[in-house]
């Protein structure tokens, strides 16, 4: 299901409506485009109820001092886990219930329609998934999906919380605010007796199916997209600041094959300079407009 509803917009940057100009420089764009190769990052999310991590003012970096986990952290920390763990148990809940908003749909009938050739997502909420898309990558993974590392074992993110909930029957926690990727906020204390399963085919450590911050997305993921951009014929940045370089690179080779570039972020990104077109509006706001 598919939320209609107003959107969420606690997360979202103050910005000004879409000017009738620059919809029109956009309309330009899109219809122009043949085999368009769209990135979208956590802007297009924060209309869904999702914070990110950068906006002005109501990111997760400018609210709080709070950091994400690193890889190296989580693999090598029983601690880290513990911690991890807990907060995305009490998180999960919120966090899947999310749906999908005017950007994702719009999105999804561009594919349907054969404008959009590929889509690439930064995110790791399942909305684009939730929304319908199919010719889709999750550049980071997604956090509906847990592996093992040990034997590769991947089993539903719904499911590992009814293991949860069957080793933690008395645990209880209130969470304390929520952050981009799903997890909340706890103390310490309220961590401490929480029991964090291990792989049921194996014994071994399990980890969201997602790219934390330090590690590398794989080689045969990056050469796919690269492969997708090659068949494309224009990139339309949403909800980005391309401050991330496993996105970014892909920016790169659109500017270096020439490909025209479009824009459509609250706030500055790394991109800037050379895109053919800049908007500064909300995704769920102008992208409806486009026809």
């Amino acid at each position: 299901s598919v939320s209609r509803t107003s959107p969420n917009l606690a997360f979202v940057p103050a910005c000004l409506p879409p000017d009738p100009v620059e919809v029109k420089e956009l309309q330009r764009f899109i219809s122009n485009s043949k085999r368009l190769f769209v990135m979208t990052g956590a802007g297009i999310s924060t209309e869904s109820g999702i914070p990110d991590y950068r906006s002005e003012g109501v990111g997760l970096y400018t609210r709080t001092d709070r950091q994400p986990i690193q890889h190296t952290e989580f693999i090598h920390s029983a601690s880290a886990r513990q911690r991890y763990w807990a907060r995305n148990f009490v998180g999960w809940p919120q966090f899947s219930s999310h749906q999908p908003n005017a950007a994702h749909l719009v999105l999804r009938n561009w594919e349907k329609l054969g404008k959009l050739h590929w889509l690439v997502t930064q995110n790791v909420d399942a909305l684009h998934t939730k929304a319908g898309s199919q010719r889709l990558t999750e550049l980071h993974g997604c956090t509906h999906r847990v592996l093992c590392l040990a034997c590769g074992d991947q089993i539903l993110r719904s499911e590992l919380q009814e293991h949860f909930e069957a080793l933690n029957p008395t645990w209880k926690a209130e969470a304390f605010g929520v952050a981009p990727d799903g997890d909340v906020f706890l103390t310490d204390e309220q961590v401490r007796d929480f029991q964090v399963p291990a792989c049921r085919k194996c014994g071994g450590i399990l980890k969201p199916d997602v790219t934390f911050f330090g590690d590398t997305v794989s080689r045969e993921k990056v050469n796919f997209v690269h492969q997708r951009l090659a068949e494309s014929d224009s990139v339309l940045v949403a909800g980005s600041s391309m401050q991330v370089y496993s996105g970014y690179r892909f920016a790169l080779a659109a500017r270096e094959k020439l490909l025209p570039i479009a824009i459509l972020n609250i706030g500055p990104t790394r991109l800037d300079h050379f895109a053919s077109l800049k908007l500064n509006s909300r995704c769920g706001e102008l992208l409806p407009l486009i026809v």
